[in-house]
C-alpha cells in the first residue's frame, strides 16, 4: 500500500503542469450562441478546446485585457430598446423620479398606479365601482376629503 501512494505522488510530480489543468470545451450553436463547460458539446455545435489560464494573484506579471471586436455600426433598425424598464400599465406616462417625489410629497400625479396611489396616502377609506371605473375616497385628519378616480385600466384620471 505505502509503495502504490509513492507511486502515485512520483506520477504527478513527473506529469507536467497542463495535465493538472480543467479541460474547457467552447460550444457554439448555429446562432452564434456560446456555452462554456468542461463535460463536452452537444453534436450540433462547433466544438473548440479552450486552455483555461488563471494565473496566481500578484504573481508579478500584468494580465492583458480583452481587446474589443470592432462592430459595424451602421444598424438598419434605429429603434432604441430599453431593457429592465418597469411596465406599470399606464403607458409609462409617470417617470420613477417622477413617481417616488409625488409618493415622498403624497401627491397624486395622472398616470399613476392604484399602487402608486396606496403608496402615497394609503388605503382608501371607501372604494366605489360604477361603470368598470374605480374611485377612491380619503379623508384627512382634519377632516379635508379627497378623491381619486381610475380609469377602466386602473391609472389615475384625475385627482
Amino acid at each position: 500500500m505505502h509503495r502504490l501512494s509513492i507511486l502515485a505522488l512520483c506520477s504527478l510530480v513527473i506529469l507536467p503542469p497542463d495535465t493538472w489543468a480543467a479541460r474547457v470545451f467552447r460550444c457554439e450553436d448555429s446562432q452564434g450562441n456560446l456555452t462554456f463547460t468542461s463535460h463536452g458539446c452537444p453534436s450540433e455545435h462547433k466544438l473548440r478546446l479552450v486552455n483555461p489560464q488563471n494565473p496566481t494573484p500578484s504573481s508579478g506579471k500584468a494580465i492583458p485585457l480583452a481587446t474589443p471586436r470592432h462592430r459595424d455600426n451602421t444598424q438598419t433598425d434605429s429603434t432604441t430598446t430599453v431593457v429592465g424598464e418597469r411596465q406599470d400599465g399606464c403607458g409609462n406616462r409617470v417617470t420613477g423620479r417622477q413617481r417616488r417625489s409625488a409618493i415622498i410629497k403624497k401627491q397624486i400625479l395622472a398616470g399613476m398606479t392604484k399602487a402608486d396611489v396606496e403608496s402615497a396616502l394609503g388605503k382608501p377609506q371607501r372604494v366605489d365601482r360604477k361603470n368598470g371605473q374605480v374611485r377612491y375616497h380619503y379623508q384627512d385628519l382634519q377632516g379635508n376629503k379627497s378623491q381619486v378616480s381610475f380609469d377602466q385600466a386602473g391609472c389615475v384620471k384625475g385627482n
